[in-house]
């Protein structure tokens, strides 16, 4: 899930096209909780340059792969066309609780990441890349030029503390030399 609006809205699916002739459209599920389409009432889609707005979901069911949504007042397949590539978003408050030791990458984003065992700032994580494997921590070194990458790997992000902001990493000793 992406975060978006200053941190307000999680994104939980993008819409690719119109989907029948009643106004349906079919999404690409952004979210690794699907179930959470049937029970939602209301959304909200993004506006270019404006907060996103809250439109009324009247059905969500799946079919290949996909979410299919069908939004109140969107009754055509032209008006669902006008819908293509937008993103639909929850509030944050309403994102769903995540067991133990899982994090929102978005929360990521702005945590020290420190090198405990040698007591020392590796930098801010200015980016989390999703790579089909492990996401990747894109963090800015201290004197602001150089990036290191670093896997989101339990064996080497050995401590995640959000409330500090704080990523404890305890990486083998040649990870950081590959990327100078």
């Amino acid at each position: 899930m992406a975060e978006n609006a200053a941190g307000r809205f999680l994104t939980i699916a993008r819409i690719l096209r119109p989907q029948g002739r009643k106004g349906e459209v079919a999404a690409e599920i952004l979210t690794d909780f699907p179930a959470r389409f049937q029970q939602l009432r209301s959304v909200f889609l993004e506006v270019s340059g404006q907060d996103p707005k809250p439109v009324e979901l009247e059905d969500a069911w799946p079919h290949k792969g996909r979410i299919i949504l069908k939004f109140s007042g969107i009754d055509s397949i032209d008006s669902a066309s006008s819908l293509r590539g937008l993103q639909v978003f929850v509030p944050w408050e309403q994102r769903a609780p995540l067991p133990p030791h899982h994090y929102y990458l978005c929360e990521l984003h702005g945590c020290r990441v420190v090198w405990e065992r040698r007591g020392q700032e590796i930098g801010t994580v200015t980016e989390v890349e999703s790579t089909g494997g492990v996401d990747v921590l894109h963090v800015k070194r201290p004197d602001g030029k150089s990036e290191v990458l670093i896997p989101l790997a339990q064996e080497i992000c050995t401590r995640i503390d959000l409330a500090a902001q704080t990523i404890v990493i305890d990486p083998p000793e040649e990870l950081l030399d590959l990327n100078s």
